[in-house]
């Protein structure tokens, strides 16, 4: 069993004013992005300034927020939101969604897009291979506030984490999600988008692998506890949130590769 590291969730504070890891971990993932997108740039649109770079990535910083934020409470804990609403607010303390982020910069995206002459999917492959450097830093932010940890086990490098009032051992599910989507998921997509892709190809291959490794990883990572497990004594809710991802990003990969093969062939 390895030691979990004892790291203060408050990274700076300054009297009152409390700057916590896990507010740090999204300005890590929006600059990085940010860099990485720059690098990019010119190949997307030759005539697109850094300033217009910037817009972008504000629109999108502030869809994974709110729709991150409305997603949870939507999908997660609707009935603790509505006792307390002012815990909405209380962003520091966690309880972000994923999948509410995704629709969030779906929405930033078009409604950027329609304002700069680009369609959606066109912002959305741009997008796709920077979106796992903030899923990286998320997860390690999740594990900097000993949230989000696994099921029981006796592997070798299981953690007994601070908040766990039953003080087992777990998995550190948090870390394995920090290699699978900020790492891995990284990898392929970069990769991947280096080459010319049909549109919409590199997005359905963010939602396929994101899907897959999501789905996997919540298989040892325990459910949150107002919803438990949805059926079977395993399917979680964020399971199945990934089941219509995975077969959407499907589609999108088939759809662009029938579609270019037909222009292809087109007189």
């Amino acid at each position: 069993m390895l030691p979990y590291p004892q790291i203060d969730p408050v990274a700076i504070a300054l009297g009152p004013l409390k700057i916590h890891w896990y507010g740090l971990m999204y300005l890590v993932g929006i600059g990085g992005a940010w860099l990485l997108a720059s690098r990019r740039l010119e190949r997307f649109d030759a005539t697109w300034t850094k300033d217009k770079l910037s817009d972008l990535v504000f629109w999108v910083a502030m869809g994974v927020i709110l729709g991150g934020r409305l997603g949870y409470v939507l999908f997660y804990d609707l009935s603790a939101y509505i006792a307390d609403p002012a815990k909405i607010l209380r962003v520091w303390e966690g309880g972000m969604s994923f999948h509410g982020g995704l629709i969030g910069v779906m929405l930033a995206t078009w409604w950027f897009g329609k304002r700069n002459g680009k369609s959606f999917f066109e912002l959305m492959d741009f997008i796709a291979p920077l979106v796992p450097i903030g899923l990286g830093a998320g997860r390690i932010g999740n594990f900097i506030n000993a949230e989000l940890w696994g099921k029981a086990t006796d592997v070798p490098w299981a953690m007994i984490f601070p908040t766990d009032p039953q003080q087992l051992a777990r998995h550190p599910s948090q870390l394995y999600q920090f290699a699978l989507e900020g790492v891995a998921l990284f990898t392929i997509l970069w990769f991947y988008s280096r080459k010319p892709r049909p549109t919409m190809a590199v997005s359905g291959m963010f939602a396929v692998c994101y899907g897959i490794f999501r789905f996997i990883v919540e298989f040892v990572r325990v459910p949150d506890a107002q919803l438990g497990y949805l059926a079977w004594g395993w399917l979680t809710m964020g399971q199945v949130l990934c089941i219509p991802m995975i077969l959407a990003g499907l589609g999108l990969i088939a759809y662009a590769y029938k579609r270019q093969a037909a222009q292809g062939v087109a007189p």
